[in-house]
């Protein structure tokens, strides 16, 4: 079995790499699990690293280790033309007798999945190609929570934004004389689920806060009317922004995906927030200030929740199952038990229905003033976060983390380059 990982990690996708190599140990279908070095480029670079070799400790302490360093991720896309590349996977695949390839990842990881699965098929391949779910955004399914009710990585960065706001409100409070407003800029660049996790800091209602999503755009006039009105009522305000919020041309990069990178950009949806708030003049005395947190958004694995890694763990474990029964072609999921007392059960969704999809923040979750979400968004996401705190082993004060050693398969083909990475020929004039 391969498994590989892809687009940007998230504080429990390690667990759900440990889920798929600890089911593994119990299947008679399955002898050697690989690790592709930086997902798919791994696989065409044939740079396999023997998971089933590891030390069973340093696969336990996957558990809470975050990112992606155990066995790396990619922004690498497998596009239709890009036919040597499927050619070259599968060959690499052939070569080591791998009849299993599991993908790790967001909407164009089961993209790549999915094609996986049809090349394969194509070919006469005996290779069962499935899906297992990762990303923060929770962007990946359908907006019904039919296909999947939410996806391992959400719950931690959602939990992440519950204590960063509960935390901010205290400084904001104490310091709003001189720092009347505070800008937080959230990850998400179409879709609202990690911002609208800041309303999870107070369910009550009580800070002067406003949560503006990418999928509500609204004038900044409209902006600064809902903010100077906070202002005038409680004297302070904070801001949570989604980064795809619509504030003009903010120089964006975008990776080989077509996604904008924000944090890679020449400036951020919050700095533009907090400069147009500052040359416009607040109506109290003082300045606004922001805070755009970046990656750590993924990794800050002391605020993981501890459902989030229960779930990414089982959801692996579920990937492996599919795998070994030769259920080719589907995406593990996670399904919301019917009932008012929170539980999921673990189900699998066909990749075609998911490649490429993008689920969308529900309409009616977004409060009528576009800035803010409802109750009904709280009752959705307050169990995800979990009641607990994690615990992480500890060395010399430091975060004992998982090291896997460097085992890797015995290269067979010639090398290759991917053709993304090629340099572009050269047209000469006649």
């Amino acid at each position: 079995m391969v498994v590989a990982q892809s687009g940007g990690p998230s504080p429990v996708i390690n667990n759900t790499l440990r889920g798929i190599v600890e089911a593994a140990r119990d299947l008679d279908q399955i002898d050697t699990v690989y690790g592709a070095r930086h997902g798919i480029e791994g696989v065409l670079k044939e740079e396999l690293l023997d998971l089933s070799s590891q030390d069973p400790s340093e696969i336990a302490l996957l558990r809470t280790t975050p990112g992606a360093g155990s066995i790396g991720t990619c922004r690498y896309k497998l596009k239709d033309h890009q036919q040597e590349d499927f050619d070259r996977a599968l060959d690499v695949m052939a070569a080591h007798n791998v009849g299993y390839f599991l993908y790790i990842g967001g909407n164009d990881s089961m993209d790549t999945a999915h094609k996986m699965s049809q090349q394969a098929r194509k070919r006469g391949m005996d290779l069962i190609a499935v899906g297992v779910p990762k990303t923060i955004d929770n962007d990946v399914g359908d907006s019904e929570f039919k296909l999947i009710d939410h996806t391992p990585g959400y719950g931690s960065v959602a939990k992440y934004w519950m204590h960063m706001v509960q935390n901010a409100n205290e400084e904001n409070a104490g310091s709003c004389p001189a720092d009347p407003v505070l800008v937080l800029q959230a990850m998400g660049r179409k879709i609202g689920f990690i911002p609208a996790a800041a309303r999870l800091a107070d369910p009550g209602r009580e800070m002067p806060l406003l949560i503006l999503l990418a999928e509500r755009p609204m004038p900044l006039e409209a902006v600064l009317d809902h903010l100077h009105d906070r202002l005038r009522r409680h004297g302070r305000a904070i801001v949570v922004v989604s980064e795809g919020f619509d504030v003009g041309g903010i120089g964006e990069v975008k990776d080989s995906f077509g996604h904008t990178m924000f944090s890679s950009s020449k400036t951020t949806v919050a700095q533009h927030l907090v400069n147009m708030l500052n040359d416009r003049g607040l109506p109290v005395k003082g300045a606004a200030r922001g805070n755009v947190p970046g990656t750590d958004q993924r990794h800050a694995m002391l605020l993981a929740s501890t459902v989030d890694l229960d779930e990414a763990y089982r959801v692996g474990q579920e990937a492996a199952l599919l795998a070994a029964n030769g259920t080719s072609g589907f995406m593990a999921s996670i399904l919301r038990n019917p009932g008012t007392v929170y539980g999921v059960h673990y189900d699998k969704v066909p990749l075609e229905l998911v490649a490429g999809a993008d689920r969308s923040f529900p309409a009616s979750w977004i409060t009528a003033d576009g800035c803010d979400v409802t109750d009904e968004f709280v009752r959705y996401a307050r169990p995800l976060v979990g009641d607990d705190m994690v615990s992480v082993p500890l060395i010399d004060g430091r975060q004992r983390l998982s090291r896997l050693s460097p085992l890797f398969a015995a290269k067979k083909l010639s090398s290759y380059t991917p053709q993304a990475d090629r340099p572009a020929k050269k047209i000469s004039a006649t």
